[in-house]
């Protein structure tokens, strides 16, 4: 390989390490009052939701990443759940089918699973 070779590549790797450093730190210094925001108005669409009495929170069923507004210890709001089923997260769901929705670690729970 010749040296002009390597140095490009050399040259094309650093350029793509620092854009993803850049668009890390972008993503890290979001404002702590819009995170708040846009937590407060996911709990608002969740109470919304469930005030209507046709939606449940159903815990342990939803699959990592796809929770509605709560996932429990180390995570905050709507899409934060870290694995699936995650016990302590839930998803809104059609009253009375929680119950009935089978997972891979067993029945949904209207109540936190452990």
């Amino acid at each position: 390989m010749s040296n002009r070779t390597l140095n490009a590549m050399v040259a094309g790797a650093f350029a793509v390490a620092v854009g993803a450093l850049a668009a890390t730190s972008a993503t890290a210094q979001m404002n702590k009052g819009d995170m708040e925001k846009i937590m407060k108005e996911k709990q608002a669409q969740t109470m919304k939701a469930m005030a209507g009495g046709k939606m449940e929170k159903c815990f342990g069923v939803a699959l990592k990443g796809q929770n509605d507004c709560y996932a429990g210890a180390g995570t905050t709001c709507a899409g934060t759940s870290t694995v699936d089923y995650q016990g302590n997260a839930f998803k809104l769901e059609p009253k009375g089918t929680c119950t009935t929705m089978n997972t891979p670690k067993g029945a949904g729970s209207l109540t936190p699973k452990a």
